[in-house]
Order: C-alpha cells, then sequence, then structure tokens
C-alpha cells in the first residue's frame, strides 16, 4: 500500500512541476505565436540582397510585386 502511495506522490509532484513551468513561461500574443523580428517584405528583401541560391529571383518577384501594385495603385485612382 506504501508503494502505490509513493508512485502516486511522485507523479503528483512532477505533474505540479510540469504545470507551474507551463504557468511560468513566456507568453507570446494571443494566437500563441510571438511576433515576427522582420516582417515579410523586409525578410524577402534581405534574401535577395544575399548571395544565396535563388536570391536574384526573390528580386524579381519584388520587383514584379511593386510593379503589380503600382499598376493597381494607378488603376484604383482612374476610378475615383
Amino acid at each position: 500500500m506504501k508503494r502505490g502511495f509513493r508512485l502516486m506522490a511522485r507523479l503528483l509532484a512532477a505533474g505540479s512541476t510540469i504545470l507551474a513551468l507551463a504557468a511560468c513561461s513566456k507568453h507570446s500574443g494571443a494566437d500563441g505565436r510571438s511576433a515576427p523580428a522582420m516582417s515579410e517584405r523586409q525578410r524577402d528583401s534581405a534574401i535577395a540582397k544575399s548571395r544565396l541560391p535563388g536570391a536574384g529571383t526573390v528580386g524579381k518577384a519584388l520587383a514584379a510585386s511593386d510593379t503589380a501594385s503600382a499598376r493597381a495603385a494607378r488603376v484604383d485612382s482612374l476610378l475615383r
């Protein structure tokens, strides 16, 4: 009987410790994720400027995105 009691006491102590550590952990945002250090645009721009394989393609994609955004802004201004 004492053996079962000791086992339950150890399990309870381990569970309490895990619960306390989880409660004291660093909380991020409401959705559980921390805020990124850089925006997606900043990260892509840094990759485009690097010497990584495919960096030129990332730069071209950013340029195409800028062109499309500028075109959309011009169309929006014409429709107003």
